[in-house]
Order: C-alpha cells, then sequence, then structure tokens
C-alpha cells in the first residue's frame, strides 16, 4: 500500500462524500482491564467520536494506572482467525493498530492488511507505557518498520519514533520533525509527530507527509497526572475520523480539540493511584445547550490570538496605509477569486443542508453573492493589475479543508467552517475602513482610468469601502446568529466539532492574508 498514494487521495476524498452509517473502525491491540488504555480506550474513542468500534485483541495484559504487571500474547494463528473472520463478513472503513507484542503477531497483521486494504491505516507503535513499562520484545523494530508501509498515517511518540528511527530520543521539538521526516520519507507513510513529551508550556503537533509536506498544529499542554491511554485514544480518534472526513489535516485538528478536552477533565474521573485515564465521554456527559449568544462568543475569545495575528501582519498594515505593492493585492485577488469559487459551492452545501427556508436562501444568497459581486470586482481590480498565477498552497489547504467539512460534516459544522469569512473579513473591513476614514481619505477614493489614482486618493479605498458596507455586515451578523442556533441545537460533542471548524478556518483566514508576500 502506498503511503503517498493514499495521503493524496484521503486528501481528495472530501469531495465524494461518506456513506451516513457510522465508519465500522476496527482496533488490533492488547486489552487494558483498567480500561484506561488498550482496546477498551479504543472502543471509547471511536466510539465518541460516531464509529462503531470492533475488536481483535494482539494481547492480554495485567495492569491498572499505576503499571503493567503481566503480558499474555496468544498466538499469532488465533489473532490471524479473528482478522480472517470480521473481513470476511464486515466491511472495514479503518483500522488502527495498537500494542502487537512480538514479530509474528506483526507479519500476521501485515499479511492481513495486505490482503484486505483497508481504506483508513493508523499504526500507533505502542512500545512503552505511560508507566514506563516496555510492552513490546526488543527484536520486533524491524517487523514494525515493515508494517509502516502499509499504514497510512503512524502516531509514535517521541520515545517510539526514537526507537523507529534508530536515534536517541529527540531533545527538540526541530530533531524531532527531522526524525519524524525521515521516518515518513522511508516508509512511504504519514506521520504526526507529538510534542507532548517535550519541556513547555505548549503541546504541538505536526502532521509529515511522506512527500515533505509539513503541517503544525499549535496546542497548551494540559496540567494533568492523568494521561494513561492517550496516544492509543488519539490514534483510534483519528482512523475514525479520517473515515468520516477524508483529510488528515481536519482530523488531526479535530481530534487534538478533542483530546485536550479529554485531558482537561480527566482529573474529574478520580480513578486509581497512578496515571489515571482521560475522559473519553466528556463532550457527552458534560452536553448541555449554551445560551444564547454564549457560543458565538466563546469562538469570538478562542480566535483572540488569530484576530490579533492579522492586524500584526505586513500585509494589512500596508494594505491600510495604501503603500501595499500592487503585486501582493493583485496575487491576493486572485487567490480569493479561486478560493470564491469553491467557497460559493461549500455554501451551496450549507443551503442543501439547512433546516429551514430562511436559512437555505441566506446560504444560497452568499453563494451567488460570491460568484456575481465579489468575483466582479476581483475581475475589474486584476483587470488593472494582470497576473495568472496558480492556486497557491494556502488557498487550496484551505478549500480543501471547507470541502472536506463541507461533504463530511453536519450542516452546524459546515455553517461554523464557514462563518471565519464573514466575521473575520467585516472585522478586517470595519477597523480598515474606519483607519482609512481618520485619516481623511474621502468615500469614493477610486482608482483613474489609466490604473493609477485620483490625486489623494488611496489606492485600495474601493475595495475598504466595498468590505465595510451595511449589507456585508448584516449578512455577517445573520451567518453568526444561524451558529448560534445550531450550537444549541446540537450535542456538546458536535459543538466541539464546530468549535474545531471554526478555529481551522480561522488560522487559515491568517495565513491567507499573509501569503501575498510569502509566495507572490
Amino acid at each position: 500500500m502506498s503511503g503517498t498514494a493514499a495521503f493524496a487521495s484521503t486528501e481528495a476524498a472530501a469531495w465524494t462524500g461518506r456513506a451516513p452509517r457510522p465508519p465500522r473502525v476496527l482496533s488490533i491491540a492488547g486489552s487494558d482491564p483498567s480500561g484506561g488504555a488498550g482496546i477498551q480506550a479504543d472502543i471509547k474513542a471511536i466510539s465518541a467520536h460516531g464509529g462503531y468500534a470492533m475488536a481483535a485483541i494482539a494481547a492480554l495484559t495485567a495492569q491498572n494506572t499505576q503499571g503493567v504487571q503481566g503480558v499474555h500474547v496468544p498466538p499469532a494463528a488465533f489473532l490471524t482467525r479473528q482478522l480472517e473472520s470480521l473481513s470476511a463478513d464486515i466491511a472495514i472503513d479503518a483500522v488502527k493498530i495498537g500494542m502487537l507484542a512480538n514479530a509474528s503477531v506483526m507479519d500476521a497483521v501485515g499479511e492481513w492488511l495486505a490482503k484486505t486494504r483497508p481504506p483508513v491505516v493508523v499504526l500507533d507503535p505502542v512500545m512503552v507505557a505511560t508507566s514506563g513499562d516496555a510492552l513490546m520484545d526488543a527484536d520486533a523494530r524491524e517487523a514494525l518498520l515493515r508494517l509502516l508501509g502499509l499504514a497510512h498515517l503512524a502516531t509514535p511518540n517521541l520515545a517510539e519514533l526514537a526507537v523507529l528511527a534508530g536515534e536517541p530520543p529527540a531533545a527538540t521539538w526541530e530533531a524531532a520533525l527531522r526524525q519524524g521526516k525521515a521516518l515518513a520519507a522511508a516508509h512511504g507513510t504519514a506521520v504526526l509527530v507529538k510534542g507532548g513529551h517535550l519541556e513547555g508550556n505548549e503541546c504541538p503537533d505536526a502532521l509529515l507527509g511522506p512527500d515533505g509536506s509539513v503541517e503544525v498544529f499549535a496546542g497548551p499542554r494540559v496540567d494533568t497526572a492523568n494521561t494513561h491511554g492517550t496516544g492509543c485514544s488519539l490514534s483510534s480518534a483519528l482512523a475514525t475520523l479520517q473515515a468520516r472526513t477524508g483529510s488528515w489535516p481536519a482530523s488531526v485538528r479535530r481530534a487534538k480539540a478533542w483530546l485536550t478536552g479529554a485531558l482537561r477533565t480527566a482529573d474529574s474521573l478520580a480513578l486509581g493511584h497512578g496515571h489515571g485515564p482521560l475522559n473519553h465521554f466528556h463532550e457527552l456527559w458534560g452536553s448541555q445547550a449554551p445560551s444564547a449568544g454564549a457560543f458565538t462568543r466563546s469562538l469570538w475569545e478562542d480566535v483572540a490570538p488569530q484576530r490579533e495575528a492579522i492586524f500584526a501582519l505586513d500585509f494589512i498594515k500596508d494594505l491600510a496605509s495604501g503603500t501595499l505593492d500592487a503585486r501582493h493585492f493583485a496575487y491576493y485577488l486572485a487567490q480569493d477569486a479561486q478560493y470564491l469559487n469553491a467557497y460559493s459551492r461549500v455554501l451551496s452545501r450549507a443551503s442543501a443542508l439547512a433546516p429551514t427556508e430562511d436559512e437555505q436562501r441566506f446560504w444560497a444568497d452568499g453563494a451567488q453573492n460570491c460568484l456575481a459581486v465579489e468575483l466582479s470586482l476581483h475581475r475589474d481590480w486584476l483587470s488593472r493589475h494582470p497576473l495568472d498565477v496558480a492556486q497557491g498552497p494556502v488557498t487550496k489547504h484551505y478549500v480543501d479543508h471547507l470541502q472536506a467539512v463541507a461533504f463530511a460534516g453536519s450542516y452546524a459544522e459546515v455553517a461554523a467552517a464557514v462563518l471565519p469569512c464573514y466575521w473575520l473579513y467585516a472585522e478586517v473591513g470595519r477597523v480598515l475602513h474606519a483607519d482609512y476614514l481618520k485619516a481623511g481619505h474621502p468615500e469614493g477614493g477610486h482608482p483613474g482610468d489609466d490604473g493609477g489614482t485620483e490625486a489623494g486618493a488611496h489606492p485600495y479605498g474601493e475595495w475598504l469601502e466595498t468590505y465595510a458596507d451595511d449589507a456585508f455586515a448584516e449578512a455577517t451578523a445573520r451567518a453568526v446568529a444561524i451558529v448560534d442556533a445550531a450550537a444549541a441545537r446540537g450535542s456538546e460533542q458536535e459543538r466541539a466539532r464546530m468549535r474545531a471548524a471554526f478555529i481551522h478556518s480561522a488560522q487559515y483566514e491568517v495565513d491567507f492574508f499573509d501569503a501575498p508576500r510569502r509566495h507572490a
């Protein structure tokens, strides 16, 4: 199985949509009788993300929150019987592989994978438990490396990454990325490098493609000792989400947001005397509809760093002052025109999913506006500053994210994903237009017919006026209200997915404004 091909094809799979049934996700791992890790944690994580969980047990352990006291490995032939029995009867959408104790067990799993070719395979190379206990025979490394070539994504912690790379554990984030890149390239699979074992208040993760691509996901470190089963749970969540979304970046972002919540609420379980388990069902158990306006207010607070980052960009500062290089503005508009073409289809999808005629009309009008009004404005500008450019990397990633949500997510998730394009755009337009007027520029300061500007006119005044008009502000307020109402109707789990989609889009808005200086 080519990891490179799978990495590319799953990104594109968002266009095809997914069957309405829950994804059928198989965990191949060891059993943890305390319920915090292994098969038991996998079943919880799969279920928490809307999947139907199945399990083939590769090992039995005697363990609790304080450590592993014993491991029993059934014959590899019996694991093969479990796997063949399942695949002979049930269509499997995703496979998560956890603890495989020896080379014969790994080879058995590899032979089954080679025959069945599941569409999603996530390999969590469990070698060391949170407690520090070794869970794998020392001679199994080579067999595990062979198994990597049959996976689409590997999720090692830093200690496991070092073993696979044949190097000492990385002491820095840069060293971890270097090891992950080498592993991804050598075995043709994507690798999720996790920064949880590094020092500091931040806990970044990075999705490394076999083609050398890198996407970093920032996140705070959660202060808790209850981290038993973190790797098992994350990898199972990723397998389930990938079967639903078809996008590794979207799956990582959602799973990371869920895992952060599971860690933040883990102490409430008060289980055991060592490293306790995560709170896998924190979204379900904490489900309660927010009060009117509370959800979107919290979203706005969540993206405070992104809002601050936008106004700190040189592109925005130069746009406000009128000193922005015309080539950079033309690149921005050329990318925006391509983005809006895809964005209009996402808004049409929101219209198709909307529960009321009023909301259907709102999103349909937004889709039409993208094509009829905004694109005509961009074509007018680009006729004065011609620039023929291909779709940039930021534009592609933003569009891929929106399409993944639009064709695999719920109506509420789609509404949340498109909201930053309204809300952050309106905020940028409001602030820049106010500064534009404060600086003494008159309304209607438009470029001259020769491509220059009238004396004293702001070269980008027409654009600033268009995006600060009352109609756009009203549309933004309506979109915010729709998202708030959808959040009130949904479950806590759906609200968590809405939040992840919104924050993801907000970060892409930052990157989109910054792209002209990086790629023009």
